[in-house]
């Protein structure tokens, strides 16, 4: 694989805090909030039989949301349930592979898996057979290419060598791992202790089971995170040395997520020590062995991802980023979402309603979306700004037979302060972010949404801040 030079990035703290607020991140677009139960269960059912009749069907990319934790991390953002009960994740592991038969039938044969992802929650919190269970299950009903991406989120607090031997015996070749802050003031704050020695046995124990690409997670604007503290998790991060880090931005959103309200305003970051925490992450990462994807996310410059982001085939879902474009993403397991060329498809989020829909052979479809015209030219316009950081015009003309400053003079006008600002240059065939620019891509993003004044319009907090 080709080893790709890259420049350290210099940020600046007076542009970040100009441009921080809140906006998308834009794992979809249209966004989640569009999303209405007009669209259900009988809709996708028809639009998956729709593409089993396409002549070239898409390959499949496959994600199991497994929602259950030990503990109560006060900083998620996720859709999870806090239990101790061992027969309450037999039961919904039971329901699962239900599904997985339900979904796995009405997928036309022949289209094979080329990506896989189990997220949480806390895969890792299912027991060692549940793990073999579980995939033997998806294996017996989804075929897979040789090369697919098979990955799995892990919580080292309660594995074992069994678990790390069940995620190597299935089949998983990527994982990644929350580690968050290694200072234990911290931890405490965030309800999550996580020493650096069991973090370290868990990376160690991963990569002596041949898993060949370990992300790390860390999040900046933690209670009593400063300039001075965060360098302490950083180089022990460096030291441990994952492929690829994310590194995300704490989105207090106690509004939506209740038990935020735990954590006590006063000992979160203020914006400007917080802006500082990133410029200094950003600078340290980029000067030593990584490279800058874009939207939180390092790689080292061998790893795909880099070489997905330097040949311009980087694609971005619910995931994140991705190397694997193309897919039909099918989500299974409660709160998850589909997503299909045409449309998207939300599981209802409560598990007595999953196992109703589930046990009567229903999809657990809440609402969705079906994309029009417009829908699909701004999501190619936001996807390729967001993985590319260019866009050619004139491409965007001859995919959809427009006439791009016409039809976009909407977007054009919001990105002139962004122009002026140097983190955006308009030549005449194209739109190029600047180095500056890419940190603070959602903003450039946010000037293409046809939805987006709506909803600012109707006052509605609902997104974190871009920075």
């Amino acid at each position: 694989m080709t080893q790709h030079k890259h420049q350290p990035l210099k940020v600046d703290i007076d542009m970040l805090k100009r441009y921080d607020k809140p906006g998308p991140r834009y794992t979809s677009y249209p966004t989640a909030p569009q999303f209405t139960s007009e669209f259900g269960a009988t809709q996708f059912r028809e639009e998956i039989e729709r593409t089993n009749r396409l002549e070239n069907p898409a390959d499949l990319s496959l994600y199991f949301h497994l929602p259950f934790c030990d503990t109560l991390c006060y900083f998620c953002g996720c859709t999870m349930l806090i239990t101790r009960n061992r027969e309450r994740i037999e039961e919904y592991v039971q329901y699962l592979i239900k599904e997985i038969e339900l979904v796995g039938s009405m997928i036309k044969g022949g289209r094979k898996v080329a990506q896989l992802h189990w997220g949480g929650g806390t895969p890792t919190y299912l027991e060692p057979d549940q793990i073999r269970r579980l995939f033997d299950a998806i294996r017996s009903n989804f075929e897979f290419h040789g090369d697919a991406e098979i990955g799995v989120e892990i919580d080292p607090r309660g594995m074992t060598d069994g678990h790390l031997d069940a995620l190597r015996d299935v089949g998983f070749n990527r994982a990644s791992m929350g580690v968050q802050d290694f200072v234990d003031k911290v931890q405490e704050a965030v309800n999550r202790i996580q020493s650096e020695e069991l973090t370290r046995w868990a990376f160690d124990g991963l990569r002596e089971r041949g898993i060949e690409s370990i992300n790390l997670d860390l999040i900046y604007g933690l209670p009593y995170q400063t300039e001075e503290s965060f360098p302490y998790t950083l180089e022990r991060i460096i030291d441990i040395s994952p492929d690829r880090l994310a590194v995300f931005n704490y989105a207090h959103v106690p509004w939506m997520k209740k038990h935020q309200q735990v954590i006590k305003e006063e000992t979160l970051p203020g914006a400007e020590e917080k802006l500082k925490i990133l410029k200094y992450t950003i600078e340290r990462l980029t000067s030593g062995d990584y490279v800058y994807i874009g939207m939180d996310h390092f790689a080292k410059p061998d790893d795909s991802l880099t070489e997905a982001y330097f040949n311009k085939q980087l694609y971005r879902n619910f995931q994140g980023y991705s190397t694997k474009a193309g897919c039909d993403l099918y989500a299974l397991g409660m709160s998850s979402i589909s997503q299909l060329n045409e449309v998207y498809a939300q599981s209802v989020k409560e598990l007595p309603e999953y196992y109703s829909a589930v046990g009567a052979g229903e999809l657990p479809t809440e609402r969705g979306y079906r994309l029009n015209r417009d829908d699909h030219i701004r999501r190619h316009v936001i996807t390729r700004l967001m993985c590319d950081f260019e866009l050619s015009k004139s491409d965007v003309e001859a995919k959809f037979d427009l006439a791009f400053d016409t039809y976009f003079a909407d977007a054009l006008r919001p990105l002139e302060p962004l122009v002026l600002d140097r983190l955006v240059e308009l030549q005449d065939d194209k739109i190029f972010v600047t180095e500056m620019g890419h940190l603070l891509i959602r903003n450039v993003a946010m000037a293409f949404d046809s939805h987006l004044s709506k909803m600012q319009s109707e006052g509605t907090p609902m997104f974190s801040k871009t920075v």
